[in-house]
């Protein structure tokens, strides 16, 4: 990125030992170390919205694309309606001899007996929970299955 060669990065060095002073040149060089990695850190968040703003721009216009082209094919080849759907369905199963198809949407999952007129919530209020069932007593009086709740002798 800076080019800089190993002539150039001694004589950096020499400079720094000079001006700064060894005693002083590990603290400096952390300094400039940290400053480096802010800039760093800044360039790569910068790098990263213009990255991100390319990429909504490239959906954007494959978006577009894809809309012309459906607008293109859907122009080229009309929708078929629910009606002519229906009606190649009821053929289908005409030509299969699919009785449960003929009867029309949904018939195959209706109920076999009739509801009855009016709904009476009262018959089919929640049952409250039913006992559970006892544990069941294990063959062998030694195993731990076997012990006996508190209260039971």
């Amino acid at each position: 990125m800076f080019d800089i060669g190993a002539d150039e990065l001694l004589l950096t060095a020499v400079v720094a030992v000079v001006v700064i002073g060894p005693k002083d040149l590990p603290r400096a060089l952390r300094t400039v170390g940290k400053w480096v990695a802010k800039m760093r850190r800044m360039s790569n968040a910068f790098r990263s919205g213009i990255d991100n703003v390319i990429r909504e721009a490239e959906l954007e216009e494959m978006e577009e694309q894809w809309r012309k082209q459906n607008a293109a094919i859907m122009q080229s080849h009309p929708a078929a309606t629910a009606d002519a759907d229906a009606e190649a369905a009821a053929a289908t199963a005409a030509a299969h001899g699919d009785a449960a198809m003929l009867s029309g949407p949904g018939a195959a999952f209706a109920p076999q007996q009739d509801l009855p007129a009016a709904f009476d919530p009262s018959v089919h209020a929640a049952q409250p929970p039913a006992d559970p069932a006892p544990a069941p007593e294990h063959p062998d009086p030694e195993h731990p299955a076997a012990e006996k709740p508190a209260g039971q002798a």
